[in-house]
């Protein structure tokens, strides 16, 4: 037998898997605990990112601490985390034991070093179908205290119509709205060939296209596919744009005037808004 925390043995040879361990915390931590936090994150698809660290919810009445004397070789660290909701945030049926979505998400949220991290964790839930706005927001209604409450639930607004990065939530925030732009449809769907291909912004009144990459480098293989899709996309009257996050985040005017003017070409009769005084639209 393998001692992976205190009264926790693995009854087997060879090395434990990660799995292994997240059970021997939970385990440790007594009757009702959950995993939390990155751990409960990890397990729900929400980061490919393993943390040193196992999260483990417990109510607040147990007094439990996790020494590193008492961790087997390998073993990682458990943080322990009291929450007065783990009653409903703990999920009734998904083993090992952890917080619901929703809640891990807004646990993340809590643990922010700032509003654009924790809107990303909102962004990754939706966009990777782990839970829908709708349940985001009951369950911001339901903790009586969260940071950026309001803004993370006017966001949800924008989530709901298709972002999936926070690199379109910029665009749709900082270049399109402010500057009187039209709305485009995110995520629109069109086909090509036998397959179907998403667009991140189109304006499909005017044949117009935006699409965002946050990458920093990119590989020949990648800009040649991109390559091939603009192509294909002009062949059938589709005209592309693309910009990356330096474009969207540092320069959103000199973006706006540049969409306005290419939607301008192709039909549009609204005019770019200056965003304020110092636009340089």
């Amino acid at each position: 037998w393998q001692p992976l925390y205190r009264g926790v043995y693995a009854t087997f040879t060879g090395p434990p898997s990660r799995e292994c361990f997240l059970w021997g915390a939970v385990l440790r931590a007594g009757p009702g605990a959950a995993l939390s936090y990155h751990s409960a994150a990890e397990l729900d698809g929400l980061t490919e990112t393993r943390a040193g660290v196992v999260h483990v919810a417990v109510l607040p009445e147990r007094q439990i601490a996790v020494s590193r004397h008492e961790r087997g070789v390998g073993a990682p660290r458990v943080a322990v985390h009291r929450s007065a909701r783990l009653t409903v945030a703990r999920h009734p049926m998904r083993l090992p034991p952890r917080t619901r979505v929703e809640e891990t998400v807004l646990d993340l949220v809590q643990a922010s070093a700032g509003f654009d991290e924790a809107l990303s964790w909102l962004v990754i839930a939706c966009a990777r179908r782990r839970t829908t706005p709708a349940a985001l927001r009951l369950a911001i209604e339901a903790r009586p205290r969260l940071r950026w409450r309001a803004a993370l639930a006017g966001a949800l607004d924008d989530i709901g119509s298709g972002i999936h990065s926070m690199l379109e939530y910029r665009y749709a925030r900082g270049v399109e709205r402010p500057h009187g732009l039209p709305a485009a449809s995110r995520q629109a769907r069109l086909p090509r060939g036998s397959r179907s291909q998403y667009l991140d912004n189109l304006y499909e009144e005017y044949g117009v296209a935006v699409e965002l990459d946050g990458r920093t480098a990119h590989r020949p293989e990648d800009r040649w596919r991109d390559a091939r899709r603009d192509n294909f996309f002009a062949s059938v009257g589709i005209v592309t744009l693309r910009y990356g996050w330096a474009d969207v985040t540092e320069h959103p005017c000199r973006i706006a005037a540049e969409v306005g003017q290419v939607l301008g070409e192709r039909g549009w009769t609204g005019t770019v808004s200056r965003c304020g005084p110092a636009c340089g639209c």
